[in-house]
Formats: C-alpha cells, structure tokens, sequence
C-alpha cells in the first residue's frame, strides 16, 4: 500500500515531450560535445600509435579478462535503463524502479572493476604515451559513468515520490539518452585499447 502511494502520480505540470523539450536538445548538445572529446582522445591513440617505433601497445596485448565482462555489464545497464524508459511511457512507475535500481547496481559494479581493472595495469599514467592515453581516456569515461549513474540515482527518487507516468517522463527519456551514450563510447573505447591491438 505505501509502494502504491509513492508511486502515485501527484498533480505536476506535463511539459514539452520528446524533441519538442528543450531539456532533450540540452542533452543532445552536451552528447555532442563530449563525443567530440572522445573522438579526440581516440583519434590521438591511433595516431600516437601510427608513429610508434616498436611494439603497441609498449607492454603488450591487454588482457580481456575483466574488460570484456565489464562491457558486458554496461550493456546490461543499457537494457535496464531502456526497459525502464518503456516502461514509464506505459504508465509502469514500479517497473520503471526496478529498471533503474538495476542500472544503479550494473553501474557500480562496472566501476568497480574498473578499478581492478587499473590497478591490475603493469603500468602508470607517466609510464609512456600509451599509459597516459588508456588512464585519461578511461578516467574520463568512468567520470561520465559516474554522472551518469548520480542521474538515473535523483531520477529514480524522483520517480519513487511519483513525478512521472505516462503523460510526464520527458526528464526519464533525456536521462536514458545520456546513459545510451556512456555506454556507446565504452564500446569504442572498448574497440579501440582492448580489440584493435588483436587486429595489428
């Protein structure tokens, strides 16, 4: 009974929805920008390693053990969030709580094991170029999870005091694309310091 009156929809006003909310184009433009980051930061490891003289990366090829689980994670995370968009839109607030308190944990645990992942690394951020590139590259990805995850965090309260349903979820949606766009980027920091070393 008190899961039921949490979860009940006060009377809030709608809003713009979809592209026509300019919370939606907000986070676009921030999406926008920050894959130019990545984009950057991705373009300088290929280019660093086109002029490497000898082997790349320098302390040989990384290991999958704890980065291929950690992808995988973060697409469960990916699945969670977009069943809980779906759901909101549906007018299933409780399913929509489940979905994201699952993401909550996925996110955690992805960062986790980041940090082993790290501290498993036989190298350092001032080890060479290729150390400074996979430290800055990843600690600005794991920022982004980390944000991403505060997000869906207020955006579960939020839900759980009962502002949103199926008629108010613009703010779910925008969250969801952010976290969409988190994992996308893993998949080609993923891509780039984990599969590309395999290819030569």
């Amino acid at each position: 009974m008190a899961e039921a009156s949490a979860l009940a929809a006060p009377r809030l006003p709608v809003g713009s929805k979809g592209r026509h909310a300019s919370g939606w184009w907000g986070m676009l433009t921030v999406i926008v920008t920050e894959a130019a980051l990545f984009a950057y930061l991705i373009f300088s490891y290929f280019y660093i390693a086109s002029q490497a003289r000898g082997a790349w990366p320098p302390e040989g090829l990384p290991t999958l053990r704890i980065a291929l689980p950690d992808t995988i994670i973060l697409l469960a995370g990916s699945v969670t969030v977009w069943w809980g968009d779906r759901s909101i839109k549906r007018g299933h607030a409780a399913h929509l709580v489940l979905g994201y308190a699952a993401t909550l944990i996925l996110g955690v645990v992805f960062l986790v094991l980041q940090g082993f992942e790290w501290k498993a690394k036989p190298f350092q951020f001032t080890t060479d170029a290729y150390g400074s590139l996979y430290f800055v590259t990843t600690g600005f990805h794991m920022v982004h999870v980390l944000v991403g995850l505060i997000m869906i965090a207020v955006l579960l309260w939020w839900t759980w005091r009962g502002y949103f349903g199926a008629q108010r979820h613009a703010a779910i949606t925008i969250g969801a694309m952010y976290w969409h766009f988190v994992t996308v980027v893993w998949l080609a920091v993923f891509a780039t310091f984990y599969i590309a070393p395999y290819l030569g």
